[in-house]
């Protein structure tokens, strides 16, 4: 089992907006799900699909939700977290391209 588990949020690490507070919760719910025993894959997916039905759920409610925004943002957040999370000597060239992609598209 890892022990460099994620958490935080982008920017300071003291901030405690609500977002980062929730954020927060559900890694806890992660962590604790890996230290069942459960793949950092499937809680990573289960993690992904929650994350892409609330926002669907919450952009359907609004009548000037753009989802090319809501691919964006998430697009700037895995960059982040996978520049912070990279070991110092493998970097994640290949996932790095891909998000440059997703963000040239939308």
């Amino acid at each position: 089992m890892p022990n460099d588990q994620p958490s935080d949020a982008p920017g300071d690490h003291q901030d405690e907006t609500l977002s980062v507070q929730i954020a927060n919760q559900i890694i806890n719910v992660a962590n604790a799900r890996l230290k069942d025993g459960v793949s950092p894959e499937d809680v990573a997916v289960g993690l992904r699909h929650a994350a892409a039905n609330f926002s669907a759920f919450v952009s359907q409610r609004h009548a000037d939700a753009d989802p090319a925004l809501l691919a964006g943002e998430f697009a700037q957040l895995l960059e982040f977290y996978l520049d912070r999370h990279k070991p110092e000597d493998n970097p994640a060239g290949g996932l790095k391209t891909l998000i440059e992609q997703v963000k040239r598209e939308f």
